[in-house]
């Protein structure tokens, strides 16, 4: 390794050894009462019999490994339980989980699940009632269950607003994603591999104690770059290449998602500094505009998408003198919390305890150019915190990290 290399890495180390100081070293603490006051909250919006299931899992699953059990978010947000197959009843008296009863045969793969036969099931759940999926047929009785539409919505409502531990969760995840990117930075260079990047990643947020990553790692260099969703992770670096890394952590439950463009040898040409100052200056516009009250889509002069896009069209142009503002082929925002886009609806006004993205792109094929800067913003009482604003995005300040 070269002297330069050398202080490369100690430059990166440290950097990243910054960032995981600032990580809590065990995830934000959600016990029972959290769970319980969500599921009143839900009861107080929906009358009548409310049924959850929880995420299914059949043991050709199992036997076949096909990844880590995901429990279904709405379930898990009510609930905090993430085994197999549990119902959750409530209505007006009575709130009840429903686990299924042991089974040796799918033991035997998945070491020993829990049920409701289990001494202190009711501690364990948060549940005063915790009984057998046999019995779901007989509590439920001849009753219908609330309109599975209202209750999607209610819940959806409910989850657009964070609490307190929720946010803090999140800023653990993106904290975890921001020792992640710069470490990626460490491992960018001509001659490596995407796969590379993405596994240098996966091992900080995972030696962080993040239980792996809030979606498939798009660590996309060169003309990968202009599609949207890259994920095959398979191409060799090359100099002059720009590397767009979408990467986040989940923590706790809780997911971030974040996105930097780098140059893979350290410094941006002139037209990819150009583009690059275009994109960050459509964030800051963007970012600058978030408050209760501006939507994140729709026709308003104000709402995130037409800020983003307003300022990509008065910007630069492409190589015909064109504005850039066909080349934003996506939408400016999306919200994170359980999910990395949680649910919502992107054309009601924004509320203090959002939780949401701001990542305006340029893709332009015909100069193999991809660049996208992504952050994680919460919305305040009266503006926005940016929760990853500890990576940096400044086009010198990466050049002066990439090449020290």
């Amino acid at each position: 390794m070269t002297s330069a290399a050398v202080l490369r890495y100690a430059r990166f180390a440290c950097l990243a050894a910054v960032c995981a100081m600032a990580i809590p070293a065990a995830a934000p603490d959600f016990d029972s009462r959290d769970f319980h006051q969500r599921r009143q909250a839900l009861r107080k919006l929906v009358h009548g019999v409310i049924v959850l299931e929880g995420k299914e899992e059949s043991l050709d699953d199992i036997q076949s490994a096909r990844g880590r059990f995901f429990q279904e978010p709405d379930f898990f947000y009510l609930t905090g339980w993430n085994e197999p197959g549990a119902k959750l009843l409530l209505d007006s008296h009575r709130e009840i989980l429903f686990l299924p009863p042991h089974d040796a045969e799918r033991e035997k793969w998945t070491g020993p699940r829990h049920a409701a036969s289990d001494a202190g099931i009711q501690e364990l759940t948060g549940f005063e009632r915790v009984l057998s999926l046999k019995r779901f047929e007989q509590e439920l009785g001849g009753a219908n269950p609330a309109d599975s539409a209202a209750v999607h919505r209610a819940l959806t409502g409910l989850r657009m607003k964070k609490s307190p531990a929720e946010i803090a969760a999140l800023q653990r995840s993106a904290d975890a994603t921001i020792a992640a990117h710069l470490a990626a930075w460490k491992q960018a260079a001509p001659g490596r591999y995407e796969y590379q990047v993405a596994a240098a990643m996966a091992g900080v947020y995972l030696d962080l104690g993040c239980e792996g990553g809030a979606y498939a790692p798009m660590v996309a260099s060169g003309p990968n770059g202009v599609f949207l969703h890259y994920e095959a992770n398979n191409r060799r670096m090359e100099a002059g290449d720009l590397l767009l890394t979408d990467v986040g952590a989940e923590c706790a439950g809780y997911a971030a998602d974040v996105t930097r463009t780098i140059p893979v040898d350290g410094h941006f040409t002139s037209r990819q500094r150009e583009l690059y100052d275009t994109v960050l200056g459509a964030q800051r516009a963007a970012i600058a505009a978030v408050k209760p009250g501006v939507t994140i889509g729709g026709d308003t002069p104000n709402s995130l998408q037409n800020v983003a896009l307003a300022y990509f069209n008065s910007h630069s142009h492409d190589l015909h003198g064109r504005p850039l503002g066909k080349y934003f082929t996506h939408g400016i925002s999306h919200h994170i919390g359980l999910e990395v886009h949680d649910p919502a609806d992107l054309t009601l006004p924004l509320e203090a305890g959002n939780v949401i993205s701001v990542e305006p792109g340029l893709y332009i094929p015909e100069e193999g150019i991809g660049i996208r800067i992504e952050d994680m913003v919460l919305v305040t009482r009266d503006g926005a915190r940016v929760l990853t604003a500890a990576l940096p995005k400044e086009a010198a300040e990466i050049e002066r990290l990439m090449l020290r």
